[in-house]
This record gives structure tokens, C-alpha cells and sequence, in this order.
């Protein structure tokens, strides 16, 4: 117990005289002890680093998840400990409504069936962005937050350290020229020796820690080639994702793809659309464009089998419905339109548009 007193007391003296020794600093009533060159430099490059790796991160955090609320919900779900729920996200979210409407639509109409392809692939997008997330926060977010909160809070202690053995430095300074009786310099020149001795050894301490700084450099320079690797193979993905999706869509009919395109005075043909009966709405692709299949039908007036891409309505008795996969028989007759084939369905026959066909061999 006496001896926890005399701590006690010896320690509110040390913080005593340090508080004095500050005071007098700020007020230029003592001079101050100034750290080498070598050694603020050092100081300066750990603070700037710490502030940009704040930056960085903070921003990092905005471009994986921008809504502020998930990301302050995310936070508290980390400070309680807690398992964050699993939820969709936008682009999930999107290909689900689609995805939804598609099948309200009809999947065996072409508007219907394009939704289902593209909501399936917007759900492929939010998969691949989850992965993305999931792959930054361990090798980019987390190594950043481990150096904040850990190397960089060692930092802070050995330079408040080091602070405070440069403050009992220039108060043993002081009492050495305050001290006038040869007994009071005898101890002064002593307290002198022991604080120079212990300013010495603190401030190598921390000079070694702040150079690790250049090995944290590297080790962020390593997560963030991870973090671009990662986005790159996000992107990537993205865009293989899309190109399959355009490649699904492009070979609907010309008319599908032109509706936004339209004049007002075409409006009423782009309400219509998948069922379109005029010729003029199903331009053929030029003799240049045309398949060697269908140029060698239309040349022989062959028959061949072919296999209908999208449901097709008949606007009259001389045309013939059809629907999406089935296969039918088409021939070319002489002086008939390019855009249209002669097709047959069994006991079925009538006039088919070559835009919603493929060829078969």
C-alpha cells in the first residue's frame, strides 16, 4: 500500500513537471529540444500516410457500396460483432423484376423471353459485384485497417512516449540552470544524464518503427494490385456477361431493336410489335448480308427445314402463325417478296418472314 502511494505521488510529479515544461514551451518562457531532421521527416511521412490510407479507404468503401445507409448499417452490425444479412442488391433486385414481368408476359412471346434473358443476366452482374466486394474488403479494405488501427496506433504510443521524454529532457535542463548549490547541480547534471539517456533510446525506438513505414508502402502496394486485379476480373466478367446477352438479343428482328428509334408518326407500328404484318416493317438483310443457305434456296426454289426464333402471328389467311423453336418446311416461290418464304406446317402452308427464321442444314 505505501509503496502504490509513493508510485502514485512520483507519477503526479513526473505529470506535473511535464505539464509546466509544456506550458512554458507554448508561452517561449523555455527553449525545446528539437528532434534531427531525419527523424520529423520520418513523423511526417507516418502522419501523411495515415491520412491518405483514411482517404483511401473511406472512398474504396463509397465506390463497392454508394448507398450511405447500408454502408452506416454495415458499421453497426461490425461494432456489435454480428453476422451482416445477406440481401440483394440493385442489380439482383432488377433482374428479379424482370425476370418476374417476363414470365407475366409470357415466356414464349419475344418481349417475355428478352426480360428473362436480360433479368438473368442483371442477376449475374449482382453476383459478380457481391464478389468484388467480398474480394476488396479481405485483400484491400481489411490490410488498410489492420495498418490504422494497429502499426499505426503503435506509432502514436512510442511518439507520445518520446514526446514525453523530450519534455523530462528540457525540465532536467532547467533545473540544472535554476540550480545554484553544488549538491543541487551534482543531482541536476545526474536527473540531466538519465533523461538524455532515456530521450535517446526512445527516440531510436521510434525511428526504427517509423522506417517500417516504407515495408507498410510495399505491403499496400501489394493489396493494391490485388484490389485491380479483382476489378479487373469484375469488369472483365461484366463484360462477357453482356456480350452473351447482346449476342442472346441480336438476332431478334430489326423492328425489335429500332422501336426507340421511331418518328411519332411510327408510333402506332411500335405498339404493335412483335406482330407486324407489313412487308415493308421486315426489311430483308442486302444480297451481301444474305446467308449461303438462304441465297442457295432462293436460287435452286428448293425446300428446306427451318427453325422459328420468335411466336409470330398471321395477319391474314395467306400468311402463316408461328411459334418460338418449332421447326417447319420453307421453300422460295418465284416472284414472291425477299422478306418472305413459302412455309409449311404440316397440312398448314402460308407466306413466313425470313427475319423470324433460321435456316437449318
Amino acid at each position: 500500500m505505501e509503496f502504490n502511494v509513493r508510485r502514485l505521488a512520483a507519477d503526479a510529479g513526473t505529470f506535473l513537471s511535464r505539464a509546466v515544461q509544456f506550458t512554458e514551451e507554448k508561452l517561449g518562457q523555455s527553449e525545446r529540444t528539437e528532434l534531427d531532421a531525419h527523424l520529423e521527416t520520418l513523423l511526417n511521412r507516418a502522419e501523411s500516410t495515415k491520412q491518405w490510407t483514411e482517404k483511401i479507404m473511406k472512398q474504396t468503401e463509397v465506390v463497392l457500396q454508394p448507398n450511405p445507409n447500408v454502408r452506416m448499417e454495415e458499421f453497426l452490425y461490425e461494432m456489435l460483432d454480428k453476422k451482416i444479412p445477406s440481401r440483394a442488391n440493385n442489380h439482383e433486385l432488377l433482374g428479379e423484376c424482370m425476370i418476374d414481368s417476363g414470365h407475366e408476359f409470357g415466356p414464349g412471346t419475344a418481349y417475355g423471353s428478352a426480360l428473362i434473358k436480360c433479368g438473368e443476366t442483371e442477376k449475374l452482374l449482382g453476383s459478380a459485384e457481391k464478389e468484388l466486394i467480398q474480394s476488396s474488403a479481405i485483400n484491400f479494405l481489411t490490410p488498410l485497417r489492420n495498418f490504422i488501427e494497429g502499426d499505426y496506433k503503435t506509432l502514436l504510443r512510442e511518439r507520445k512516449l518520446l514526446q514525453n521524454k523530450r519534455l523530462d529532457l528540457d525540465a532536467a535542463k532547467n533545473r540544472l540552470k535554476k540550480a545554484r548549490v553544488a549538491d543541487a547541480r551534482s543531482a541536476a547534471e545526474t536527473e540531466l544524464r538519465i533523461a538524455q539517456s532515456e530521450f535517446d533510446r526512445q527516440a531510436e525506438i521510434t525511428r526504427l518503427l517509423l522506417e517500417g513505414i516504407s515495408s507498410t508502402h510495399a505491403h499496400h502496394l501489394r493489396c493494391l494490385n490485388d484490389f485491380v486485379d479483382a476489378q479487373t476480373a469484375y469488369y472483365a466478367q461484366c463484360y462477357q456477361y453482356m456480350v452473351n446477352l447482346q449476342k442472346q438479343l441480336g438476332s431478334f428482328p430489326s423492328t425489335f431493336s429500332t422501336n426507340n428509334n421511331q418518328t411519332g408518326g411510327n408510333s402506332s407500328a411500335s405498339v404493335s410489335v412483335p406482330t407486324v404484318p407489313a412487308a415493308a416493317s421486315l426489311p430483308a438483310p442486302p444480297p451481301s448480308q444474305a446467308s449461303p443457305a438462304l441465297n442457295e434456296l432462293r436460287s435452286t426454289s428448293g425446300i428446306r427445314k427451318a427453325r422459328v426464333l420468335y411466336d409470330y402471328d398471321a395477319d391474314s389467311s395467306s400468311e402463316l402463325s408461328l411459334l418460338s423453336d418449332e421447326v417447319i418446311t420453307v421453300t422460295s416461290v418465284p416472284g414472291m417478296d425477299s422478306d418472305w418464304l413459302m412455309g409449311q406446317r404440316g397440312n398448314q402452308k402460308g407466306k413466313v418472314p425470313i427475319t423470324y427464321l433460321e435456316l437449318l442444314n
